[in-house]
């Protein structure tokens, strides 16, 4: 039929046009809309509502541990070697446990209601976390540096580890996460011949921050007492930190952080739901637009993070399942799809001034088995170690 073979880009006669120039934001959910089938378009936002999920559960997680921790941590600089369970004491007869669940009820009353309103102007706090969070990285790495240094780190890690690999997938997937927010990064530059150069330098950047927080880690704690969010090793060891206002300080680092990202993530998955379920022309009852969207963006996390508060295990596999659609899927096909969409336009020998190294098709089938391997072996891994506990 004609609009299938239609190509979505026409052909301009007037005037030089250079369909590869990068003058307008086009956010990952257009392009899906414009290169996806309708059952792709849904299985886009369902990926990306799941994600969002995560990140949620992951977040409503965090902010309670480390206040457990800093509520009911041994702070009296005896407690470096000590790695407590759910179960020990916090206050009296209130178990960690108990506290644990204290904290994210309060969490949720503060942090809640943002999610039946819209979060914005918040530049001015995105930039405040951002510079607490570089301050925050620089002592960590510092602090165990100068610990490796003396020569009194506990950490002895063996040259490898392959029971880690099925998580680390998870995690670092989780960690490099970015493609939905490109678009919003790469619009603005002003010289795009080098937007491929600047994105590089960022992703080796941050590899770079990665690698160093992560190799100083495991020389300088003993890897069986390390905590799950890497601040709170700091909060109770003061061998690494004896100074008591710089221990809370990284102790409640990831509240102030993560409480700022709370409501925005929020709002962004509910704004998916409700794209998800839109019709042409259809509007919602208030009560669904106000009350139902909202209840079911926030009450699945939060119920999540009630039942566990095992951050490895909820970033693992967040960052496994719906961080790879988001990651390797979905970018790999619009490639694809995009390509098919644009040669009757353009045909096959137009010159891309932003093409990559990576542009033969080749790579994109590559990285498509490449996802499909790695779920397979996380999956696998889950199931192995169900059956062994």
């Amino acid at each position: 039929s004609e609009p299938e073979t239609k190509p979505i880009l026409s052909v301009q006669r007037s005037g030089h046009i250079d369909h590869f120039d990068i003058v307008e934001r086009v956010e990952m959910g257009q392009m899906a809309s414009m290169f996806f089938n309708k059952v792709g378009v849904n299985m886009f936002y369902i990926c990306i509502i799941v994600y969002l999920y995560g990140d949620l559960a992951i977040y409503a997680a965090a902010v309670p541990i480390s206040l457990t921790e800093v509520a009911c941590g041994n702070h009296s600089c005896s407690a470096g070697s000590v790695k407590y369970n759910d179960t020990d004491p916090c206050w009296g007869s209130v178990t960690r446990k108990d506290a644990y669940r204290v904290f994210l009820g309060v969490f949720t009353l503060l942090l809640g209601p943002f999610t039946f309103f819209n979060a914005q102007k918040t530049k001015y706090l995105q930039i405040l976390t951002s510079l607490m969070r570089w301050i925050a990285f620089i002592m960590m790495i510092i602090l165990a540096l100068i610990r490796i240094g003396k020569g009194t780190g506990e950490g002895h890690p063996p040259v490898a580890s392959f029971s880690g690999v099925p998580n680390l997938f998870g995690v670092c997937v989780y960690s490099f996460m970015c493609q939905h927010s490109l678009p919003s990064l790469v619009t603005p530059i002003s010289e795009k011949k080098r937007v491929g150069t600047l994105v590089l330098a960022d992703y080796v950047l941050i590899l770079g921050f990665y690698v160093l927080l992560s190799f100083t880690a495991i020389f300088c704690f003993d890897s069986s007492l390390l905590h799950a969010m890497y601040t709170l090793n700091f909060t109770d060891n003061c061998n690494v930190l004896d100074i008591s206002v710089l221990r809370y300080f990284l102790g409640l680092f990831p509240v102030f952080t993560i409480s700022t990202n709370f409501p925005i993530i929020a709002v962004t998955l509910r704004n998916n739901w409700k794209t998800l379920f839109h019709r042409e022309g259809g509007t919602y009852p208030w009560v669904v637009d106000r009350v139902v969207f909202p209840l079911i963006t926030l009450v699945p996390p939060i119920v999540v993070a009630f039942c566990t508060n095992n951050l490895e295990s909820l970033v693992g596999i967040t960052g496994a399942y719906a961080g790879t659609g988001i990651q390797y899927i979905v970018p790999a096909c619009l490639v694809f799809f995009a390509r098919r969409h644009l040669e009757p336009v353009v045909g096959r020998d137009a010159i891309n001034m932003h093409q990559s190294p990576f542009r033969h098709a080749f790579w994109v089938w590559f990285v498509l088995i490449w996802a499909g391997f790695c779920l397979m072996f996380v999956t696998a891994n889950i199931i192995l170690t169900d059956t062994k506990k």
